[in-house]
């Protein structure tokens, strides 16, 4: 717009407003730009609660990020060994088979009895290293079947046992802290036919 169009307008509004009083003039125009101020207000005060919302919501997203890195930085900790002792139990498993192998005569015999230490020797370190690290023997022996840490491999008639009761253990099953290793094979007593 130039300036003569400029003037033309202000000069047209000025002939409407001949003849208003002053004072109305200023109070409509008062009027007009207190509207305004309250407008702005009420929309800032809207933007204002807005981002206080989007605030707290990130710090309530972060907070639970920072939870859910905590607990994963424990179960890396805790669990970190998992794969190395499933590994190691079969070296566990096979010096126990080796142990229950040796006769009673021949665990009497001098020339054995060196070699009859060293695997129980053996035995009990493994076991020293397991409970340092939370792995611990699942109880199956006697126990009722539990699913959750028990595999039932075979079925076996017995009148002394209630159906469902481990009545043999055939592999050795371990925890870790909370979590199942390996479950134990073990056989399970059923009603005789």
């Amino acid at each position: 717009m130039t300036e003569t169009e400029q003037r033309s307008r202000d000069s047209e509004a000025a002939a409407e407003l001949e003849g208003v009083p002053a004072d109305m003039i200023e109070d409509s125009m008062l009027d007009a730009s207190a509207k305004a101020l309250e407008e702005d207000l009420a929309r800032l005060a809207g933007e204002i609660e807005a981002a206080r919302q989007d605030v707290l919501y990130a710090k309530a997203e972060t907070q639970n990020v920072r939870r859910r890195l905590e607990k994963d930085i424990a179960d890396a900790r805790a669990y970190a060994a998992t794969a190395f002792a499933r590994d190691i139990l079969s070296v566990a498993d096979n010096i126990a088979r080796a142990l229950e192998a040796i006769p009673a005569d021949l665990r009497a015999d001098d020339k054995f009895r060196n070699l009859v230490a060293g695997l129980d020797a053996t035995g009990r370190e493994i076991e020293k290293v397991f409970a340092s690290h939370g792995i611990t023997r699942i109880a199956a022996k006697g126990m009722p079947l539990d699913p959750h840490q028990h595999q039932a491999m075979i079925e076996m008639p017995s009148a002394d046992a209630e159906p469902g009761t481990v009545l043999q253990e055939l592999q050795a099953g371990y925890m870790i802290k909370d979590r199942l290793l390996r479950a134990a094979m073990v056989a399970v007593a059923k009603k005789p036919d």
